[in-house]
Formats: C-alpha cells, sequence, structure tokens
C-alpha cells in the first residue's frame, strides 16, 4: 500500500497523523510561531525517526512508550521553554550539540564569527584562538573542526557549562585540541603566547530589555548569557579593553553584539589605540552583527 500524505486531514485514532494535528494545535494555541515544524520534531524524537519516516507512516499507531514522552515534550513546549533543551541539541555549522537548560542555545547569526575566523585564519599552520565565554562550545569546536591544525582556548565562569563545552568537543572528534579554562572572561586565564585571534559572543542584552524577548528566551535561556548591564555593553567593554594584551600584532578580535552597539563599540576599539580602524561584518539577515578589529 503507498504511503498517505501528511495533508490528509481525518485520521484513524491513535494515528501519528492524529497525534501530529493534534500537537501542531496546541502549540499554536501557545502563541509559537511555527506549530507544524515545532510537533513533527517533537514526534520524531519520541519516535527516534526521520521526517520522511514520518511522512511516509501517518497511519502508524504512535506507541505507548512514545506517547508518554510526547506528552511531556508537548507540555514543557506549551510553557515555551525552548524546543533545543526539549530535544536536548542544536545544529551550528551543520555539526550536531547538545543543549541542556542553563547554557544559551547556539544562534545561527554566531557563525558569522566562525566564518570570519576561519577566513581570516586558514593558511596558518596552527592558529591560536581565544573563545571568551565559550558556551556549549559552539565557535570553539567549529573552528577546530574547520581548521584541523587550530589549538583553541575556550573559556567559561561556569563549571556545568565548561563540562557541557567538552561533551561537545569530544562529541565533534576535537576534544584533543581545545583547552577549556575556568575564567572570569580574561581574569584567571592562564599565561602563553599571544593568540591569533580573541572572538566571543558575550551577553549584550540590556537589563532592562531581558523581560520583553520571546519566552523562550527571557524565561528559560540563562540570564547571565545574555545581560550585558545597564546598556548591554558592559562585558564588550572588559574584552575590548583587555584583548590586546592577548593578542599578537596582526591577531584579530571578532565580537558578536545587537546591531545597535556597533558604533559605540567602534569607539570603545578606537580609544584603546591598539587596533586598527575596525571594521564590520553583516549576518544573512543583512544586519550589522560582528565587529572585527586587527591588532597594530
Amino acid at each position: 500500500m503507498s504511503a498517505v500524505p501528511l495533508e490528509k486531514k481525518c485520521w484513524p485514532a491513535g494515528s501519528l497523523g492524529e497525534k501530529l494535528d493534534e500537537l501542531k494545535r496546541r502549540v499554536s494555541a501557545a502563541g509559537i510561531e511555527n506549530p507544524a515544524t515545532d510537533a513533527a520534531a517533537i514526534l520524531c524524537r519520541a519516535l527516534g525517526w526521520d521526517r520522511a519516516r514520518l511522512h511516509t507512516h501517518p497511519e502508524d499507531v504512535l506507541p505507548g512508550e512514545a506517547a508518554s514522552r510526547v506528552a511531556e515534550a508537548a507540555s514543557r513546549r506549551e510553557k515555551r521553554e525552548p524546543l533545543a533543551y526539549i530535544l536536548g541539541e542544536r545544529e551550528f555549522w551543520s555539526l550536531p550539540f547538545r543543549v541542556a537548560p542553563g547554557s544559551l542555545i547556539p544562534r545561527p547569526e554566531t557563525e558569522l564569527i566562525v566564518e570570519r575566523a576561519v577566513a581570516l585564519l586558514r593558511e596558518y599552520d596552527a592558529p591560536r584562538i581565544l573563545d571568551l565565554g565559550t558556551g556549549s562550545g559552539a565557535i570553539a569546536v567549529a573552528f577546530a573542526k574547520e581548521v584541523p591544525g587550530a589549538r583553541v582556548v575556550a573559556t567559561d565562569m561556569s563549571e556545568k557549562t565548561l563540562r557541557l563545552a567538552q561533551d561537545n568537543a569530544a562529541a565533534n572528534g576535537v576534544a584533543g585540541r581545545i583547552a577549556f579554562h575556568r575564567a572570569d572572561w580574561l581574569d584567571g586565564l592562564p599565561g602563553g603566547e599571544p593568540f591569533d585571534a580573541v572572538v566571543s559572543n558575550p551577553p549584550y542584552v540590556p537589563s532592562g530589555a531581558i523581560e520583553s524577548l520571546m519566552p523562550e528566551v527571557s524565561r528559560h535561556e540563562p540570564r547571565e548569557a545574555l545581560d550585558g548591564g545597564p546598556d548591554g555593553m558592559n562585558c564588550l567593554r572588559r574584552i575590548v579593553c583587555g584583548a590586546p594584551g592577548w593578542l599578537r600584532s596582526g591577531g584579530v578580535l571578532l565580537l558578536e553584539m545587537d546591531p545597535d552597539q556597533i558604533s559605540r563599540c567602534a569607539v570603545e576599539v578606537r580609544l584603546t589605540r591598539a587596533f586598527r580602524e575596525p571594521e564590520v561584518r553583516q549576518d544573512l539577515a543583512g544586519r550589522d552583527r560582528v565587529l572585527e578589529a586587527v591588532k597594530a
């Protein structure tokens, strides 16, 4: 018998098609923008299937053990918990990353930092890169994966988050080329030879703006990974001020931030008198996203 397409409107009781429709209604009622995508992801994770299999077997009966997993996941999503936390992973730079409550979920726009670091350092035999506030390890792991000779140092204040980043490095086969250190940005970082790049996606949301963010972020992602102080630039200023002491001449500083902060951060960079004129890089949406500055 040929598969019945998912567009069918009336499904047998207990079937996957019926459960998918129910999930879509539930997450849509919770105010989620892409209910079909979320519903399919929840169902596929519970079954251990991919989307193609779900699409071609909608009349199959949902097994009881999977039904309980679906119910739990649906309840969490209705409360606007991020889908990545429910699924336990998020893709970044086409690599799988485990994520968990307490760690910032990697965003597509942060890939711009990896893209620029790779473009600037790919020809180096063994480039040294410092990733400040590594979180899940997305930038550090992606760069190490892309540039096989790279030597990466990744820092974070949270021991729990560092363990998560170490797990992601191991899962992606680059654990041997990333050294993880607990440090408060540049404070507490072990000394050594200078770096070819210092990169960071630091907290840059103004404190007063956090509650206005979408519920997935404001209610569930760690505040310490979001809160950049009154104007969102506390961490950016600390990094800009300290980075020259850790970069070789010709080394590059790459910082992600809100587009509205780019011009102010460029002023901070100029005030150090340690860098050439900073450049602005845009994300895929065409928004100013990364400030790039080469040490003089």
